[in-house]
């Protein structure tokens, strides 16, 4: 196994503030708190450092993606560009290509020392389905202003498969930062505090070898697949929905057909220390017209401990406008390590968790059955 991704140099000399563990977001959930739920926590919906979002009880259709903007709301914007209504609450089919906004069972009244995140889940992004978090009066998608208040909602664009949704799925997480100036330097010596430890960075290369898999160094998606139950564990047969890619026989690398979506994994594996959560950086022109990984984040103990050394990262890729070639070893992204503000109590893999990928190499999501 290659050697494990852990952070060793600082990206830069500033305090960014630090990310809460699933205790202290535990500490923040209730009627008057930070973190409000219109239906009880559900099993498992507490991760390492993040919380899994839930679909509310309606989708609407609309028109094309959008941003609130400073001035409006997400229902101003619904008014405006939305097409009809749909009832999910016992199952409704996203139609590929189609654009969808959802109400969240989740909403926030964060205080002026928090802000907070947006991602998908590993398994949304592995079936391509590109899911954002947006807020009323939000200038960004998936980042969340210090002290907003308000419901939150999930844009939804499934693109390669349709997908099956009720009212509950999960698709998206949540992590909550405390910003820097809530315990950054001057505030830290005030209170006779360390100052919370900056983040680092590491780059992330691509397998295109497969020697750890037999020479199979990823999938590439079916255009006319049939339909992903987006809450079925193992239901899917794989060739149904991919067909394997295999390395080239003459060692010149993987070239990218525009449009089409890939899994594949990283040279490197990942091992996430228990104070720390991390994020992969999801698309650098830097490095080509491509996108690298939909879901980006890592809670901590990913690849841990006893899973020997670390776990591959899975890469969800999709190149633009023209073919591109992915030569082994080539840097397609940048993991960014963050410190928690405090030790977990649970981590990625560890005790009754539901962590689908601890021991992954290359791996298509949950939702397939074992090859």
């Amino acid at each position: 196994m290659s050697e494990a991704v852990e952070p060793t140099a600082p990206a830069s000399g500033k305090n960014e503030g630090a990310i809460l563990p699933s205790q202290a977001l535990r500490r923040l959930i209730g009627p008057t708190g930070e973190i409000r739920l219109s239906q009880p926590l559900a099993d498992n919906q507490l991760q390492p450092a993040s919380l899994d979002l839930r679909l509310g009880l309606h989708a609407w259709r609309v028109r094309a993606s959008f941003l609130p903007g400073e001035s409006c709301t997400v229902a101003d914007k619904l008014d405006a560009f939305g097409m009809h209504r749909m009832d999910i609450s016992q199952g409704a089919v996203l139609e590929k290509g189609c654009v969808y906004i959802v109400p969240l069972m989740e909403s926030l009244a964060l205080s002026p020392a928090h802000s907070a995140m947006g991602n998908p889940k590993s398994s949304t992004g592995r079936v391509d389905v590109f899911t954002r978090l947006i807020t009323d009066h939000g200038t960004e998608f998936d980042r969340i202003k210090p002290g907003y208040t308000g419901p939150l909602y999930a844009e939804i664009a499934p693109r390669t498969f349709s997908v099956l949704v009720r009212a509950g799925s999960t698709l998206s997480q949540l992590r909550i930062r405390r910003e820097a100036g809530a315990r950054g330097p001057e505030h830290a010596a005030s209170q006779g505090l360390p100052p919370l430890p900056t983040g680092r960075v590491e780059p992330v290369t691509v397998d295109v070898l497969g020697a750890q898999s037999g020479g199979l160094i990823g999938y590439r998606a079916k255009l006319h697949a049939g339909l992903i139950d987006i809450d079925k564990r193992q239901q899917h047969a794989i060739e149904d929905f991919w067909e394997p890619v295999h390395a080239s026989t003459r060692g010149q690398g993987l070239v990218l057909d525009p449009g089409e979506f890939y899994i594949l994994a990283s040279k490197e594996s990942v091992a996430i220390p228990p104070d720390s959560a991390a994020e992969m950086v999801a698309y650098d022109t830097l490095v080509g017209e491509f996108r690298v990984h939909y879901a980006g984040f890592f809670d901590p103990g990913f690849g841990y401990g006893d899973a020997g050394g670390g776990a591959r990262a899975v890469l969800e890729v999709r190149s633009y406008e023209v073919p591109f070639v992915l030569e082994h070893g080539q840097t397609v992204g940048r993991l960014i390590f963050e410190p928690l503000t405090e030790a977990p109590e649970m981590l990625y893999g560890g005790g009754t968790l539901a962590s689908n990928y601890q021991r992954q190499g290359l791996a298509l999501s949950k939702h397939f059955k074992p090859g």
